[in-house]
């Protein structure tokens, strides 16, 4: 996805500009965003051309749980169960059905500049295919061939992004000039399977111009890239969000099943497949440090630890590390995702066999990857050996405590992805963690899915069980799955197991929007084919993420009352005797600690508790009031008002 040249963009844009002066090379013209025909003459600046989409694209992707190319937004990931805290789109109190309260995201209204928005990143794609063959004829046709692929892939990308905020958009392949006269650039809103059609069409192009791998350029997409990315969007098309028939006919699981084994066969013939065989080597592939190779990021986002004003830095660290380590304060597990991990043995935790308040004990190996918590030990470049502390204690006035400055509102925190080599000289600022944002055990749950609802459980059950074996569950009943009866509760299996593999890594609210998770309520014109009835889930509306304090049993001073008792507490998943200081820890929560309720809920309005509510018109959203005014042949999104106040037309089931 992000090649190591893009971190340093700015500085090949300077280099551009200076020429500009000496040569005239980039010319000030009229047409905003032009380039000069030198640009297609030339390998290096064709090869700018290339990085600067690039740049475009993924500049702002700094963060794993950030999602859609140009913007890269966490606000999915917040309104999903995996982060406590009530979102607009989520939030009881508000609805939206107005044109002004659509999404911003498709770009606003036109202006005498270049903004970097969804059309105009399409537009540099298109530009550039047209014209490399044509203008840069003299370049190496492999070099041609490979540039172009890269922009095929660019294109899908971002189409692919539209489609899942907005359904159907315009499809435009070619370079339009504005002219507000010209029918011909009055192009209408695409059916979904049109737009679908398009992507899979981009993508095959791309396949079959890219190479399986780049040579000293690690980070540009891949022939294996573009086909992944097909298992992604056909994994969509088939979901029940955009597929009315999604339980009567198997048309397109097929087709998503045939792109996902055809990706899997490019990509591991080229060395990738899933990283390790252990849980360590599972957290650890996400910090392999110096934009290492990793044979599990399908698509990475490459990052540096350089502190300039040129170089882009992982801003992850930083947020989920506690004040107790330099961090800006952890990000806090709902209680929702604490108890959803699996058990030491693959299977889920009950009543029978799992005590809530004694979390860590008998988990999933991911488990202690994904989450610290108070007695864990979680190391930094500065101290090797730190042992996290989170709880609070009351005085005999109730005045409130908290162990190390760490005011958390959850016994756990997020800890995936972090770099234990990371340094918190500033903060964990400049972090260089790489983003795998599309890894290849996310390949193997989406295959797993296609058998699934294709009622092949057999074959659903043999992927999951892969993803399982590499961290370490014992294959005893299935790696812990146990047998499933029918396609609905494989399907079930594979969205779990997502929910766990991919957690925090900006992929949770896509399934919810797909499956259309949130409730059984529609719109009209539209079905959700019952999926939350037929899978056996709860509807995440009505539900709240749950925070708890941590907190000492017994009234003591201002002065720590566990200092000296806990000295000798640190819980090391990596140390033989890991289960010996698990047992430890135990014994001392049972001893010293209670959970508590925190006095503000995690998701509230004005301090107030609320529940989640997301209305079913949110599942693809409105197009805004000026791009509907300054376009106004586009029809409104069923569910949304247009411009006018005129009910929407345009239904995505179509």
């Amino acid at each position: 996805m992000k090649l190591k040249i893009n971190k340093y963009i700015t500085i090949a844009l300077l280099a551009v500009l200076s020429t500009s002066c000496s040569d005239n090379f980039l010319e000030d013209k009229k047409n905003y965003g032009s380039v000069d025909d030198s640009f297609y003459q030339s390998q290096e600046k064709a090869t700018w051309y290339v990085n600067n989409v690039y740049f475009d694209y993924y500049s702002a992707f700094k963060s794993p749980n950030q999602s859609l190319v140009g913007s890269f937004t966490d606000v999915y990931s917040k309104m999903t169960e995996e982060v406590g805290g009530i979102q607009p789109l989520i939030n009881p109190t508000i609805t939206y059905v107005n044109a002004a309260d659509g999404s911003g995201y498709y770009g606003g209204k036109l202006e005498d500049k270049i903004n970097n928005v969804p059309y105009n990143r399409i537009r540099d794609c298109n530009s550039f295919i047209a014209e490399i063959d044509v203008k840069g004829a003299n370049l190496d046709k492999t070099f041609r061939d490979q540039a172009k692929g890269q922009l095929y892939y660019l294109r899908a990308v971002q189409y692919f992004d539209l489609m899942k905020v907005y359904g159907g958009v315009p499809i435009v392949t070619e370079v339009q000039t504005p002219n507000s006269v010209n029918p011909e650039i009055k192009v209408p809103r695409a059916t979904v399977t049109q737009v679908v059609e398009q992507i899979v069409k981009d993508l095959d192009m791309a396949a079959s111009l890219l190479p399986a791998n780049w040579a000293g350029e690690y980070g540009r997409v891949t022939k294996g890239a573009a086909l992944a990315v097909k298992s992604r969007v056909l994994l969509t098309y088939a979901s029940p969000l955009f597929n009315k028939n999604w339980d009567g006919s198997n048309d397109r699981w097929e087709a998503a099943l045939k792109a996902g084994l055809e990706a899997e066969t490019v990509l591991s013939g080229a060395g990738y497949g899933l990283y390790g065989n252990s849980a360590k080597d599972w957290q650890n592939m996400f910090a392999l440090g110096a934009n290492a190779f990793c044979s599990e990021a399908i698509t990475t986002q490459l990052l540096t630890v350089t502190n300039s004003n040129v170089a882009m830095n992982n801003s992850w660290e930083k947020a989920i590390r506690p004040i107790s380590q330099g961090g800006t304060g952890a990000l806090e597990a709902p209680k929702e995702m604490i108890d959803l991990f699996p058990l030491a043995d693959g299977r889920r935790p009950t009543a029978a066999n799992y005590d809530p308040f004694l979390f860590f004990l008998n988990r999933d190996p991911r488990f202690y990857r994904t989450f610290a918590f108070s007695g864990a030990k979680w190391d930094y470049k500065e101290n090797a050996k730190p042992v996290v502390w989170a709880y609070t204690w009351l005085d005999n006035a109730k005045k409130v405590y908290y162990s190390d400055s760490n005011n958390e509102t959850s016994p756990a925190f997020v800890r995936k992805m972090t770099d234990v080599t990371a340094t918190n000289a500033s903060s964990f600022q400049y972090s260089g963690n790489d983003i795998l944002e599309y890894r290849y055990a996310e390949l193997l749950l989406n295959i797993a899915e296609c058998y699934a609802a294709l009622g092949q459980t057999g074959n659903a059950t043999a992927y999951l069980g892969r993803i399982r074996k590499r961290v370490g569950i014992d294959a005893g009943n299935n790696y812990g799955i146990g047998t499933l009866a029918d396609k609905y509760a494989a399907i079930e299996a594979v969205l779990y197991e997502r929910r766990v593999e991919l957690a925090y890594e900006g992929k949770r609210f896509w399934d919810i929007q797909r499956w259309m998770l949130y409730d059984n309520t529609t719109l009209p014109g539209t079905t959700s084919g019952s999926t939350i009835s037929k899978l056996g889930l709860q509807p995440i509306n009505g539900t709240q993420r749950t925070g708890n304090y941590l907190q000492y049993k017994n009234t003591a001073t201002s002065a720590d009352p566990l200092t000296a008792s806990r000295a000798s507490i640190s819980v090391d998943p990596d140390a033989a005797s890991f289960q010996t200081q698990l047992a430890a820890l135990a014994t001392f929560y049972t001893t010293n600690f209670v959970l508590a309720a925190p006095p503000t809920p995690m998701d509230n309005v004005n301090n107030a508790p609320v529940q989640i509510k997301f209305n079913p018109n949110y599942y693809i959203m409105g197009l805004q009031n000026t791009v509907l005014s300054q376009n106004p042949w586009l029809t409104q999104t069923i569910g949304w008002k247009d411009a006018s106040g005129g009910e929407g037309t345009f239904n995505y089931q179509d």
